[in-house]
Parts: structure tokens; C-alpha cells; sequence
């Protein structure tokens, strides 16, 4: 059986940590627990809400619509702090360019409303047999107003009982005010998402502390689950062991810890309700010369990504410059082996807009938050991953959280 000792020497992993961070990363009692990193951390305070409806204000008026309708889900607590889960009876807000948003709400709702709802703003109600749409299109004319834009999670129902129901009201797409908040991040948003990669990348570390020959995906698993949880993130990783490495999303065949297999994580914890994303693939003994031949592309792919990220850059231009570095390589064309687009947007979502993928043209700003993770996946053999959260900064960008990874058996840089 081969020690974690051993193991750590065969592959050369080092664990360093910054200096800032080592006291909360060391070993408690002996036992690997960790001091948790989340504790007295600033939340976002009335005034970020207001600044978000202020942008969406502006940005209604640049599109010409007089209000958006936010259902229930994350772009409601985005714009008002309030966590509202979807179903068939329509709740929302209205927000609107003359001032707060105007709430409509299931009548028999209200008082479990008014616990969530800030204090003062207009709450509209309808009972179980009148249609919520019409009131929506009745608050939209109060404003004096006709253009109404729809948010891009609103369900099917509900986007054809406006079209039904509001009458006189135009409707039209409201992701440019949506999609135009939460695609830059605030400072503040920014240091929450460097939070919550760190943590993650520390979780990592401290499971791949305690890998061992035998151990399942499972076991993997339960140690980053652990590890997260003592830095104060609730968060887990989704190990893949040898060829399942080649399914981009993983394989259900069991696989179990051997010399020589690639391991490949997946994962991510949230940190005031933002994203971490990343993926760190290793070797479990002395990796093969192909192993590393492939890892290496794949670190030469990400950072050539990192490189044509910039502010005036096409969204499409950072996927091909990853890409091309693999097709160069031997590993194309297109996504015979690169299986998927370079990155996602990231924030209070694991996944949402904009897309690092071909044929997008949208100009990156600063703010704007992705994954940066290229991949090269031979299926019957095993696949590299590296996966960094990515910022874009005023003269390029940056990867979120520190500690990329040095090489196959080096899965985080010391810092």
C-alpha cells in the first residue's frame, strides 16, 4: 500500500499556503481541521440593493422599457434581498424607473410576504381566482408606462399569461437589464467570489492530504465536504477516478484509488451566496508520461486564456485562444477532445451569463466573472481538467482565489 506520505513525495504536491492564510489553514489538534475564514465577514448592506436598482433603472431607460417583472429565484434576491422559491402562483417584483419595486403577491401570502419585503414598498394582491398578469399590466399602466420587459427565468405560464392577460401592455426581453446587473461585479461581489475559490482550493488540498489506495470517489468526496465546512463554507467536490475522467461530467462505473490513476475534482461551496467553481486534476503515484504530456497542454491552454481575457476582447476570442492551443497540440479539431465551450459566467450562480464560447461577440468589461477551464478528455484512457474562477480586470484579468496550479503533482501554487 502506498502511504500519503509516499504519495505526496511521488508526486511532488505541494500544499504551501500564503502567509496570511496559514494559521487558518493548519492542522487543529492534529485532527486537519481548519479555523473557518467566513467568520465576521461583511454582508451586502441596504445601499449595494439600491445601487442595483439604480443601475437597473438606467439600464430600462437605455432599452426603453418602462418596468421588468422578476419572479421568484435568484434574480429576485439579487435585486431586493428577498428568497422567494417559483411555483404556479405568480410572486415578484416590479421594478420600475419611477422608484422602489411594486410587489405582487398571492393575496393569502401577504403576511409571509411582509415578513421578507421591505418596509414601505406597494404590495399588490390577487386572490385564487383572478389572474395575477392582469395586475401586473394594471401596476405597468399606474406608472404610466406600456413597455414591460420580462426576466429571462420567468416560466413559460407566466410569460404567455401576460401576453393573455395584461392587456395594453408590449412586452419585451428584460435579460438586458438582468443580465446587464449581474454580469460586472462589484468590488464587494468580487472579494466574496476570491473567498470562496480559496476555500474551495484549500478544501481540495486537504483532501488530496488524505488520499490512499482503495479509497473511493466517495471517501474523496466526504474528506472536501469536511474540510469545507471547517473553513465556514458549506461546499463539496465531485471526484472522478481514472477513464471516468474522460466524461467531462463524469461516469457512473465504480471506480476505486490504484497507482497511477488520475484523479480529477470538480467543485465548488458559496460565500454570501457566490460562487466558487474549480477543478484540479492529480495523479495517485507516478503518472504516466502521456498524463503529464496532456496536463501540461492544458495549463498552456488556461493561461493562454487568461491572457487574451481583456477588457474589448470578444467573448469567443478567449475560447479560441485556449482552444487553439490544444488543436495545436494534436487534440482537435473543434471539440473532439476539448469537448466543451472554455468558461461560464459565475456569481450567484454556478452557471450563468456570459459564455466564454464561439460565436459569442459581447465585449468583455470589467467586473465580468467566469470559469476559465480547458480540458482535454480521451475517452478509455482518462482526461485533464484545470479549472480557475476568472475576474476581468482594467488591463486584463486574473484568476479568483490564488493558487494556480504548477503541475500535475503540484495542484496549488505556494503563495
Amino acid at each position: 500500500m502506498i502511504h500519503r506520505r509516499d504519495f505526496l513525495k511521488l508526486g511532488g504536491l505541494s500544499l504551501a499556503f500564503p502567509a496570511a492564510l496559514k494559521a487558518a489553514a493548519a492542522p487543529a489538534g492534529g485532527d486537519g481541521g481548519s479555523q473557518s475564514l467566513t467568520a465576521g465577514l461583511k454582508p451586502l448592506e441596504p445601499s449595494d440593493y439600491e445601487a442595483r436598482l439604480e443601475r437597473a433603472r438606467v439600464l430600462m431607460a437605455m432599452a426603453d422599457l418602462d418596468a421588468v417583472f422578476v419572479g421568484g429565484g435568484t434574480n429576485l434576491s439579487y435585486f431586493a434581498a428577498v428568497s422567494w422559491g417559483t411555483s404556479e402562483r405568480t410572486f415578484g417584483a416590479l421594478l420600475n424607473r419611477k422608484g422602489r419595486p411594486v410587489w405582487i403577491c398571492p393575496a393569502f401570502e401577504l403576511e409571509r410576504a411582509k415578513e421578507a419585503l421591505p418596509a414601505g414598498d406597494e404590495v399588490r394582491v390577487w386572490e385564487e381566482h383572478e389572474s395575477p398578469y392582469a395586475l401586473i399590466g394594471g401596476a405597468v399602466r399606474d406608472l404610466g408606462g406600456r413597455r414591460l420587459g420580462l426576466a429571462p427565468n420567468l416560466s413559460a405560464f407566466q410569460v404567455y399569461g401576460l401576453l393573455r392577460d395584461a392587456a395594453g401592455i408590449e412586452t419585451a426581453d428584460g435579460a438586458v437589464v438582468t443580465d446587464g446587473c449581474r454580469g460586472t461585479k462589484t468590488a464587494k461581489e468580487i472579494a466574496y467570489l476570491d473567498l470562496a475559490n480559496r476555500i474551495t482550493k484549500l478544501a481540495f488540498a486537504e483532501g488530496f492530504r488524505q488520499v490512499r489506495e482503495g479509497m473511493t470517489p466517495r471517501d474523496l468526496a466526504g474528506a472536501i465536504s469536511a474540510a469545507h465546512t471547517k473553513l465556514g463554507a458549506a461546499g463539496g467536490g465531485g471526484p472522478q477516478f481514472g477513464p471516468n475522467t474522460a466524461f467531462p461530467h463524469g461516469s457512473r462505473t465504480p471506480r476505486t484509488l490504484q497507482e497511477g490513476t488520475v484523479v480529477m475534482v470538480d467543485g465548488g461551496c458559496r460565500v454570501e451566496g457566490y460562487s466558487s467553481d474549480v477543478t484540479r486534476t492529480i495523479v495517485f503515484g507516478k503518472p504516466a508520461d502521456k498524463m503529464v504530456r496532456v496536463w501540461e497542454i492544458v495549463r498552456k491552454a488556461q493561461a493562454a486564456a487568461l491572457a487574451a481575457a481583456r477588457p474589448g476582447a470578444a467573448c469567443e476570442s478567449v475560447d479560441a485562444a485556449a482552444r487553439k492551443v490544444i488543436e495545436d497540440a494534436g487534440y482537435g479539431p473543434g471539440y473532439k477532445h476539448f469537448a466543451h465551450r472554455l468558461g461560464h459566467g459565475i456569481g450567484l450562480e454556478g452557471h450563468e451569463y456570459p459564455y466564454l464560447v464561439k460565436g459569442n461577440k459581447l465585449r468583455l468589461e470589467p467586473g465580468m466573472t467566469f470559469s476559465n477551464e480547458p480540458g482535454i478528455y480521451i475517452y478509455g484512457e482518462f482526461g485533464i481538467r484545470t479549472e480557475d474562477g476568472m475576474v476581468i480586470t482594467e488591463d486584463g484579468s486574473r484568476h479568483l482565489g490564488g493558487m494556480e496550479a504548477v503541475s500535475i503533482g503540484q495542484p496549488f501554487a505556494a503563495e
